[in-house]
């Protein structure tokens, strides 16, 4: 495979690890997340905003920011830049990271014994060239219990996973059926972004 490198605009640990998996070579572009001193990216959905036009354009603003930093910073302008963004959509509405334990029993319970959509989106820029894709899952829980949604929700695993749950977690015990990109639920699929790269001359296989 190539040995070029990209760079990788999020703080994931999940999305690290799938590119690991593909044989990706990366270097962080870490962007701003604190929101007592500011976020970078804005993560608010805009009014009536469609899950999947939000995580293209979260996705797409991380993209665009990470290489301003990169040109900023003087470094290899030939690298592209991969940033992506996940949200769970629940009867048309956007369902983000909890705030806390209680804010992820909330989350859990609304889910429980129903089919929800998890949307992935990936974008690739490299100056000014922005490719991007979307991947779309369907995920249906069983009936959960209010111990499992206590129990669970107070791990601390839900904390920073839109939808609450980590599919390659404990959360795995609630999911009975999948169809669509388990990558993808994971927060980044990957049939979408060797695709992407391809187009970026950076071949996986």
């Amino acid at each position: 495979m190539s040995d070029k490198r990209i760079y990788l605009a999020s703080r994931s640990p999940r999305r690290r690890e799938l590119l690991k998996q593909i044989g990706v070579n990366f270097e962080l572009m870490l962007l701003r997340e604190d929101a007592r001193r500011g976020s970078d990216v804005d993560e608010s959905p805009l009014p009536d905003e469609a899950a999947d036009a939000y995580v293209l354009r979260m996705a797409g603003n991380k993209a665009e920011i990470a290489a301003r930093v990169v040109g900023h910073r003087g470094l290899m302008l030939q690298n592209p830049v991969l940033a992506a963004d996940t949200t769970v959509e629940f009867e048309g509405g956007i369902i983000g990271k909890p705030a806390d334990a209680e804010h992820a029993a909330q989350m859990l319970s609304l889910l429980s014994g129903r089919e929800h959509r998890v949307i992935t989106a990936v974008a690739l820029r490299r100056r000014d060239q922005l490719e991007t894709r979307v991947s779309v899952s369907a995920v249906r829980f069983r009936e959960l219990s209010a111990a499992e949604v206590r129990i669970y929700a107070a791990s601390g695993e839900p904390l920073d996973k839109a939808g609450a749950y980590a599919i390659q977690g404990r959360a795995a015990a609630f999911v009975t059926r999948i169809e669509g990109s388990y990558s993808g639920i994971m927060g980044l699929p990957l049939a979408e972004t060797a695709e992407l790269l391809k187009k970026f001359g950076i071949e996986i296989f």
